[in-house]
């Protein structure tokens, strides 16, 4: 488990006094904590998927949420990806420039566009999942099944309070 320091700055004049402030340790500050392990994984997982099929992780993401069903908005995959509008734009971009991913006009709305997967995309999107599980399986193999579960309800606790942090910034 991580030990917090703590830590006294000294005042940059006498005549200021300077609350103790708590020193940041990098290695025990959770956002540090969950990227460093999002960008292991994805980094491990990309080079399997770059070398293999030429896709970049924000392709890949996009991949992965369009061909979960049927055809979703930019913004319902900007939404689940939780990229940003340029991120998903340039990789939808590039997915149909490979013709990987077609974009057909939104039924309701002029300005957006749906996304499906041509068959050359389901096909990719097909050879890349079995892959995605069997990392997923042997990541998370060192847990137990009650150690998974709890995981999981750490995280989904951590993503919704991350949000609520996002809303009230906004």
């Amino acid at each position: 488990m991580p030990h917090h320091r703590m830590k006294r700055v000294a005042a940059t004049a006498p005549d200021q006094a300077v609350a103790p402030q708590p020193s940041l340790v990098l290695q025990d500050y959770l956002p540090y904590r969950l990227s460093a392990l999002a960008e292991v994984v994805s980094g491990v997982f990309a080079k399997r998927y770059e070398e293999r099929f030429g896709l970049s992780i924000p392709e890949w993401r996009v991949m992965a949420v369009v061909g979960e069903g049927p055809p979703q908005s930019t913004q319902q995959v900007i939404d689940r990806t939780g990229m940003d509008r340029v991120r998903v734009s340039r990789a939808v971009i590039r997915l149909a420039d490979k013709g990987l991913l077609q974009r057909h006009p939104h039924p309701s709305d002029q300005r957006a566009q749906m996304l499906s997967l041509s068959p050359g995309g389901r096909e990719i999107h097909g050879r890349i999942v079995p892959l995605a599980h069997d990392m997923q399986v042997r990541l998370a193999s060192i847990l137990s099944d009650g150690e998974r579960a709890q995981l999981d309800c750490i995280l989904e606790k951590l993503l919704q309070q991350a949000r609520d942090m996002a809303r009230r910034v906004d």
